[in-house]
């Protein structure tokens, strides 16, 4: 079965997994705003494999997996794939996992985490853990793909405490995944000092000199479209992934970029928050709204008033006074 990743026109442009962050209500929220053509792939929170396969851990971890009707549709009309993102250190589960998502659930790919900075779960030997155990990294890849006819990919960094970009990407592209990212930092840095794209430009080469046949996409401050495009050129890539960026701008997959308006920021505010309320309810924490309430709020006269009521919000209903909608 051949690989969607293989079909998409590059560059392609990938929206990175993010714990907290890229739930059905953030991905349904920038698959309306974009424009067609301008986002490819989206991945879900990052899921733990010991945690789906444990009868209490289940419970706390699924919600990671939904995938709400409104993003189904768009998804279909924008022509988007969607990719399930999990990580553990045990491949038997990898296969369990995957065997349920391909059976069960409707996603087009998996990807593995083998990026993760945490140290807590670099400790445990998962995710960026893994760079540091090729032999196990590789058994986990090669366990995946055998357990489901979907495409395997994987996404990770160019080092554990040092750089080892060639050697370490000399393994993984052993087990022929069906698209590899690059963050441009080693574990160590976690999200500190500028990505390296001339060595995520690496990996590209050795993939060329192997001969494979599959994407190599670059991670790492991107904050926009234009920057991803001149990424990919610069350093030969065959695509981006972006993930703080939207922080910065929910519109970041649009064309046409300008100032947005105080009047722009609230609807989208609080479009997000009935979303969020619709697709939740109280089943999630409400105060994860208030990493979008420092974007929406923000570059327009009395910002910084409203943005001091709105970190204080504990409900749908004190976001509609404070913004004024009630």
């Amino acid at each position: 079965m051949a690989s969607f990743w293989n079909t998409i026109d590059r560059p392609i442009i990938a929206l990175a997994p993010m714990e907290d962050v890229t739930d059905t209500v953030l991905r349904t929220l920038l698959l309306d705003l974009m424009d067609p053509g301008c986002l490819h792939v989206v991945m879900t929170e990052f899921v733990s494999t010991d945690g789906l396969l444990h009868k209490k851990g289940r419970k706390r971890v699924i919600h990671r997996l939904q995938v709400d009707e409104r993003e189904r549709k768009l998804l279909k009309e924008k022509n988007v794939k969607i990719v399930a993102q999990i990580w553990g250190n045990t491949p038997e589960n990898y296969q369990k996992v995957i065997k349920e998502l391909s059976e069960e659930m409707e996603f087009d790919g998996v990807d593995i985490n083998m990026g993760c900075p945490v140290v807590k779960v670099v400790r445990r030997g998962c995710c960026s853990g893994l760079i540091g155990n090729p032999s196990l990294a590789k058994e986990i890849i090669l366990a995946s793909k055998e357990a489901s006819d979907l495409p395997v990919s994987v996404k990770t960094r160019i080092g554990l405490k040092e750089v080892a970009t060639e050697e370490w990407i000399g393994h993984v592209l052993e087990t022929k995944p069906a698209a590899l990212t690059i963050h441009g930092r080693i574990q160590k840095q976690m999200s500190d000092g500028l990505a390296d794209w001339s060595e995520i430009g690496k990996a590209a080469r050795l993939r060329d000199q192997i001969g494979l046949d599959l994407p190599v996409l670059g991670n790492g401050d991107v904050m926009s479209l234009e920057d991803a495009y001149e990424r990919c050129k610069t350093h030969g890539l065959d695509g981006a992934m972006i993930g703080r960026g939207i922080f910065e701008n929910p519109w970041i997959f649009q064309r046409e970029q300008h100032e947005r308006t105080r009047e722009e920021k609230l609807d989208l505010l609080w479009k997000h928050t009935e979303l969020f309320d619709t697709i939740w309810g109280n089943t999630k924490n409400f105060h994860i709204l208030r990493h979008y309430y420092s974007i929406y709020s923000k570059g327009f006269y009395g910002a910084a008033e409203l943005r001091a009521k709105l970190m204080q919000t504990e409900s749908i209903a004190d976001v509609e006074r404070v913004i004024g909608r009630a």
